[in-house]
């Protein structure tokens, strides 16, 4: 059995153009309660911006929010999963690109967000039906 990101991402992600402000994307982060928004150009799918990008790229080198738009700080390329892959492999690109937040994409289509946090909660989950998986498919027949 395989344990696909579709199962465990969130499936709202809040987005924002990258045109918009600084200060416009913090005030959507608090509007929908969300430490990350996925950056649009064009209507695509093109960054990401993070609580970390604001404190680091913002407050840290005092850049006006009111003036600077939101490309100046994302992330970028943007590091994507199908929704179809497996949850370790989600989880190995993570750990590869140093990030705790991948946007599930396919097709330029946005359909979540996997986090570290997701695959923490549901690791015991994971394990336990793994295990269980195992002894069902290395059982003797019969027993």
């Amino acid at each position: 059995m395989s344990y696909l990101v579709k199962s465990y991402m969130q499936k709202e992600v809040p987005t924002i153009e990258n045109i918009a402000t600084i200060a416009e994307a913090a005030k959507m982060m608090v509007q929908t309660n969300s430490g990350v928004l996925v950056v649009l150009s064009h209507g695509q799918p093109a960054g990401i911006v993070t609580e970390h990008d604001f404190v680091h790229k913002v407050l840290a080198k005092d850049i006006d929010a009111n003036e600077a738009k939101v490309e100046k700080i994302m992330s970028q390329p943007l590091v994507t999963v199908d929704p179809d892959v497996d949850l370790l492999q989600a989880s190995k690109l993570m750990r590869e690109n140093n990030i705790r937040r991948l946007p599930v994409v396919k097709d330029s289509i946005i359909y979540g967000i996997v986090t570290s946090r997701d695959i923490a909660t549901h690791c015991g989950e994971y394990v336990d039906r793994t295990v269980r998986d195992i002894v069902r498919w290395t059982a003797p027949l019969g027993t």
